[in-house]
């Protein structure tokens, strides 16, 4: 004898309970599996990304004060708010950023442009000019029956030197302070001359920046005019490794989160990351420039660091994204000769050569304010739809730094008339101009090797990967 099991319904679920009445439909009441849930969810992915380009707007305020270039600025350490800035007209500002306003203001601080700032600790500040000479400044608040921010203050000391200074930065925890000139030299606090001069044995170079490592304070970098980067050992007194570039490197940052990772700003309008531990090639080159890149500084988190260039636009990257970065320009904003990073990565901040300090968002469609719950809810909830959907070619196209910033008719253009949308994002002209010259440029570099390679007997001439040709020596 067989059992066999029947699958059974009611009629009565299927068919209508009354004439005219409709067909009863079955429906699955568990979201996991209801066959659209997945197609819902690409297009709030999609919806997400597109809400993200629309409502960007990156720029927030101009600082004014300066009425000349502003070549220089350093955060206050452990504040989020206080930058301190310096200019080709010789003044100093310390600005409180989040009230706009200037805590000191010396306008005359050195004699010709001021090419350095830091600070020393929380209440001191050191300038460096083409003045030869280095000071010291009190960045403390006065009271209501002193001297007011913009009144002219002397500083605590003056170090003198015997050429002009183009750089300067202080030690993290002892009282010493590093300068760049035609040589490195280190500075006590206590003392007016300098205690020690660092410099390659056949270097002929002027040091045109220099920084010390963030976790190893006796390690310092410079680089030169005549195309070097160069490590310093403090504690030795003399230059420990020294590389020679194609081409001069016009600023460096130190990673704040890996020690052995340095960005170097180029004078052949790219960026390059090294590890000071192999420094026969960069690690990743970064390319969107088109002219030379005068500025960087890491994010404090180190996911992403900002540049500034000859071609009058700020650039924000992703650590280890080559390309496609963040671009923001304004019209009247000229060449950037300095930019930073705000202690909590949440702003950007550069100095152009108009004299004013912008402040822009570090992420373009970040909401200011106070957020309430359900707000701060829904953004969490878009962002893990973008992380999730971040593959999708029609979600990655519109994510992409370099697609343009749609506008709110874009909203409801259906998925299949997406993919005609080739415009890019909006930059000036003569940058736009310059960028398909280079990119004209670049191919017919390529094309000419190609053909000296086919005409060339085989195995005589063979490619090199564009990494090896960065670094021309390496002494030690």
């Amino acid at each position: 004898m067989v059992k066999i099991s029947v699958l059974q319904h009611a009629p009565s679920t299927h068919l209508p309970a009354r004439p005219g009445d409709p067909t009863p439909t079955s429906r699955n009441l568990d979201p996991l599996m209801h066959p659209f849930a997945r197609a819902r969810e690409r297009t709030r992915a999609l919806n997400a990304v597109k809400m993200e380009r629309i409502f960007a707007k990156p720029f927030i305020a101009a600082l004014e004060g300066h009425v000349d270039a502003v070549e220089t600025m350093a955060r206050k350490p452990g504040t989020l708010n206080v930058v301190a800035s310096g200019s080709w007209d010789g003044g100093m500002i310390v600005h409180d950023i989040s009230l706009r306003r200037h805590i000191l203001r010396v306008d005359e601080a050195h004699k010709g442009k001021i090419s350095g700032v830091c600070f020393a600790d929380e209440d001191r500040l050191l300038t460096c000019g083409v003045d030869r000479n280095v000071k010291l400044w009190d960045t403390r608040e006065v009271d209501e029956n002193g001297a007011g921010p913009s009144d002219v203050r002397k500083p605590l000391n003056v170090f003198p030197g015997k050429s002009a200074f183009n750089s300067i930065d202080h030690h993290r925890t002892d009282p010493i302070f590093a300068t760049a000139s035609n040589i490195v030299q280190i500075w006590d606090e206590t003392k007016s001359a300098p205690i020690s001069n660092l410099s390659f044995p056949t270097s002929i170079e002027t040091i045109s920046a220099i920084k010390f490592n963030l976790s190893e304070s006796s390690v310092l970098a410079s680089i030169g005019s005549d195309r070097t980067f160069t490590l310093y050992d403090i504690r030795t007194g003399k230059a420990e490794r020294r590389i020679v570039m194609q081409m001069r490197s016009n600023a460096l940052s130190w990673s704040p989160t890996f020690p052995t990772t340095i960005l170097l700003a180029s004078e052949d309008h790219n960026l390059y990351t090294f590890d000071i531990r192999s420094l026969k090639t960069p690690s990743q080159i970064y390319k969107a420039h088109v002219a030379a890149v005068m500025s960087c500084d890491w994010s404090p988190t180190g996911h992403q660091f900002v540049s500034g260039g000859w071609d009058r636009t700020v650039r924000i990257w992703q650590e280890g994204r080559g390309t496609a970065p963040e671009v923001y320009h304004t019209k009247r904003m000229q060449r950037v000769t300095s930019t930073l990073f705000t202690s909590d990565a949440k702003y950007v901040l550069s100095g152009s050569d108009d004299g004013n300090i912008r402040i822009w968002k570090a992420r373009a469609h970040e909401k200011l304010g106070i957020l309430d719950s359900r707000e701060r809810a829904a953004i969490e909830y878009r962002e893990s739809l973008k992380q999730k959907w971040k593959t999708d070619a029609q979600v990655n196209k519109i994510s992409r730094s370099d697609f343009l910033s749609l506008f709110a008719s874009v909203y409801i253009v259906a998925d299949r008339q997406l993919s005609s949308l080739s415009r890019t994002r909006h930059i000036p002209k003569p940058v736009h101009k310059a960028g398909q010259l280079k990119r004209t440029m670049l191919e017919a570099q390529r094309v000419k090797e190609e053909r000296r390679r086919k005409h060339t007997r085989a195995g005589e001439s063979k490619p090199t990967a564009e990494k090896r040709k960065v670094v021309i020596a390496e002494q030690s």
